[in-house]
């Protein structure tokens, strides 16, 4: 189940870090030289952080010990 769950945020986080990166492009008012390692680091940190905050979602209460 969690392999469920965390391929479920893998595909939000892409569409996430591509509205960051248009956002960000609009505001700009041209697209980003780099747009790719751009939404790289822009996904990466989104992973990070979510995947992290799923595991200690989910692991066991006597696991945190």
């Amino acid at each position: 189940m969690e392999i469920v769950l965390f391929t479920l945020v893998a595909v939000a986080l892409y569409f996430a870090s591509d509205a960051v990166l248009k956002a960000v492009e609009r505001r700009r008012g041209e697209p980003l030289a780099n747009r790719s390692l751009v939404f790289f680091v822009v996904i990466l940190v989104l992973a990070l952080i979510s995947f992290e905050l799923i595991d200690r979602l989910l692991a066991p209460a006597s696991a945190t010990v």
